[in-house]
């Protein structure tokens, strides 16, 4: 026995069986937003440091890398992970940034940026010991 499936009928076999794929690619597009595992009420960064332009982005970074320093230093001073210890407000990373590197010209912001991140990587371990303890590593 033989069946005829007409142009139209065929069509729509055609296209359900290519949407199908389609349709499972799309939900496995990962979200630009990403909602950390630990601390996930963090404050966000200085709109002035998101809204900054492309060429000036190593100031951007240096913020960065003053704030997980200081997130660092604070956590192994303290003995204490909790996530305002953890992740407080940038204010501080900022004041610092401006009172002593503002002015200063790429190349010096790039060597500022090696200090403090070399300063997090030391406390790291340390740090981590610490917050894993209550969860916030």
């Amino acid at each position: 026995m033989k069946y005829r499936v007409d142009s139209l009928t065929w069509l729509t076999i055609v296209l359900g069986l290519n949407a199908s794929p389609l349709m499972a690619e799309r939900n496995l597009i990962p979200s630009l937003e990403s909602i950390p595992d630990v601390c996930p009420d963090r404050p966000n960064e200085p709109d002035w440091t998101e809204n900054i332009a492309l060429r000036d982005a190593y100031q951007r970074v240096l913020v960065q890398d003053i704030y997980r320093a200081q997130s660092m230093e604070r956590v192994v001073e303290t003995g204490s992970c909790d996530c305002a210890t953890r992740f407080p407000t940038w204010d501080s990373a900022e004041v610092t940034f401006r009172e002593n590197h503002a002015r200063a010209n790429r190349s010096e912001m790039l060597q500022a940026s090696d200090i403090y991140n070399r300063r997090a990587n030391d406390l790291r371990p340390q740090a981590k010991t610490i917050c894993e303890t209550v969860g916030n590593w």
